[in-house]
């Protein structure tokens, strides 16, 4: 079963976030920027397809929104 890809500026993901690294978001469930505030991203981590420069990018996006991961 494959998730349905995700519209990064819909969804709010930065541009520059890689296409795997948007596929492990969508199989986890999350289809929004401010979803991933729940998370931490160590856990972001442990998805196949995400990597360091993917929860970096995103820790930046969410920072510019006032928002953090989960600690």
């Amino acid at each position: 079963m494959t998730a349905e890809p995700i519209d990064p500026a819909q969804g709010g993901f930065p541009a520059g976030l890689s296409q795997p690294a948007l596929r492990a978001l969508a199989h986890a469930g999350y289809r929004t920027l401010e979803q991933l505030s729940a998370v931490s991203g160590s856990e972001l981590l442990k998805l196949h397809g995400m990597g360091p420069k993917g929860v970096r990018l995103l820790r930046e996006a969410l920072e510019a929104k006032g928002l953090s991961f989960r600690k």
